[in-house]
């Protein structure tokens, strides 16, 4: 049952709206008199879902283009309000920013309760604040960043061993997986001090495959969302999927904060901050001597959840497709290697978190990546606390807000040939992606954007700035750079439809 559920969507879609569309005495009607934003007719019971296909992103990219940049639809039981312009985005995360600060949580969202002590899911209110005073102050402030440079330097140093291996034996690298390793172990050294994956496949990788399969599941489409009748069923089995991975992830971290604290106990000299392992565990634990900041092993156990749903993939997902794009662009990729080449005088030397603001091309690499293939197409969907009139519509109590970052990058009224891969457009301008420039919010605005923000900056260039300054690439069995599939599958992030492998040269 599940798996024909699973296959045939569209088709159970259409047989649960004729099974229960005898509850309506006739269509939704009387929209056009409604004070909701513009929008396409829906058909009993599931609504608009019809209409949004296997890319989401798109499809209502070509709905926004007929009804408007302010527009509402319904899937299922829920009211959705789709943002596709600066304009209106502004006005959405600045003039009611706080209005529209809820959450809209996916029930796979929900497992192990993660929802009630998420950063990421939490409304804002005081233990949200609690947990972003301590983001910003201790996990992601520049000092504390800067004071943990050197582990990330380490990781890099390792993947450009790997690749050099990779290159002695001319072995394709899977681009994207590479990446994820590498940012899985910075995460686990700035969080654990160790390591908890490898780039070799032999041996164990549990828990990066326990953080994958979490990130897969809450990217499907789930009928129990749309659908709350169908809650206790999870017909799909993605709610039981995503239970498993989620009590994989806690077993592990429950292991690493009880080994932590047997030896903190251990000696009576640990305090922490003279140690080795000056990281942000350590750091937790010795917040619980501030009252106001005390966290207990559930509160880190969730934090940690959010930081490596939210740092992996999507850090991952833009260095694979950024390598594409250059590869696929040579005179572009050129271009980058040159200026990382003529700052770092040759290539021996590694390339460091200072030196990013000397790489203005390498910047804008980055930045055109993100345009073009925003990790998250539609952010973190908000949801409206109370009524709000916006642009003269209403935007109801609890609807679910989406900004359209995917549509708002390829608006051929905001930029210059949109569908085209141009560094060079970011090079005479000053906008950037801190939340200020509403064409350009791949880290969201306001008061939700993304705490991980600066720490993303400084992996994103160091990693890919890594892998095109010490080697020159070539793709798996000759194939030609114009030949690439840049298709993309929706999920939480946008992967690519085939992954990226390539050959290195070494340098």
């Amino acid at each position: 049952m599940k798996q024909n559920l699973t296959m045939d969507y569209p088709t159970i879609l259409l047989l649960l709206s004729l099974l229960l569309t005898f509850i309506y005495s006739v269509i939704t009607f009387g929209r056009r008199n409604s004070r909701l934003p513009p929008g396409p007719y829906s058909l009993p019971i599931i609504g608009n879902l019809l209409e949004l296909g296997d890319k989401p992103h798109r499809s209502l990219t070509i709905l926004s283009r007929r009804y408007g940049p302010l527009m509402s639809l319904k899937f299922g039981s829920i009211t959705t309000i789709v943002v596709s312009s600066p304009t209106i985005a502004k006005e959405f995360f600045h003039t009611h920013d706080t209005a529209f600060s809820g959450r809209s949580v996916s029930l796979v969202a929900q497992v192990d309760d993660h929802h009630k002590y998420s950063v990421t899911f939490l409304d804002a209110g005081d233990q949200w604040r609690r947990l972003r005073r301590i983001a910003k102050e201790y996990l992601f402030s520049r000092k504390y960043l800067d004071g943990s440079e050197q582990l990330r330097q380490a990781k890099v140093q390792e993947l450009i061993d790997h690749v050099n291996h990779c290159c002695t034996h001319e072995k394709a690298v899977n681009i994207g997986t590479t990446a994820f390793t590498t940012t899985l172990n910075i995460l686990s050294n700035f969080l654990f001090s160790m390591d908890l994956s490898q780039y070799d496949y032999v041996s164990s990788q549990e828990f990066k495959d326990a953080v994958k399969g979490l990130m897969e599941v809450g990217g499907k489409p789930n009928l129990a969302d749309l659908f709350p009748i169908l809650k206790a069923f999870d017909p799909q089995g993605l709610v039981q999927e995503g239970n498993i991975y989620a009590k994989k992830i806690s077993v592990i971290f429950d292991k690493i904060i009880d080994q932590r604290l047997q030896t903190r106990s251990s000696s009576s000299s640990y305090d922490g901050l003279s140690s080795a392992s000056n990281d942000v565990l350590d750091m937790l634990f010795n917040l619980n001597s501030k009252d106001d900041l005390e966290f207990s092993q559930n509160d880190m156990k969730h934090l940690f959840m959010d930081l490596f749903t939210a740092g992996t993939d999507t850090t991952s997902s833009t260095v694979e497709w950024a390598m594409a794009e250059l590869i696929r662009n040579p005179k572009k990729m050129e271009k980058v290697w040159l200026e990382l080449v003529k700052l770092m005088k040759n290539n021996n030397k590694n390339i460091e978190e200072h030196d990013i603001s000397q790489l203005p091309y390498l910047q804008a690499v980055i930045k055109e990546t993100l345009r073009l293939h925003p990790p998250g197409p539609f952010l973190v969907p908000h949801r409206a606390i109370h009524d709000v009139e916006v642009q003269g519509f209403i935007v109801p109590k609890n609807a679910q807000i989406i900004y359209n970052v995917w549509a708002i990058g390829r608006d051929p009224s905001i930029w210059l040939d949109p569908e085209t891969f141009m560094p060079e457009r970011f090079l005479e301008v000053g906008i950037d992606y801190k939340g200020h420039d509403f064409e350009f919010i791949p880290f969201g605005a306001g008061k939700r954007i993304c705490p991980g923000l600066n720490l993303a900056h400084r992996m994103l260039h160091i990693i890919l700035g890594s892998l095109i300054l010490k080697f020159d690439w070539k793709l798996e069995g000759n194939m030609r750079a114009q030949d690439i599939d840049m298709g993309e599958k929706f999920g939480l992030t946008l992967p690519r439809n085939v992954a990226l492998m390539a050959i290195p040269i070494k340098l």
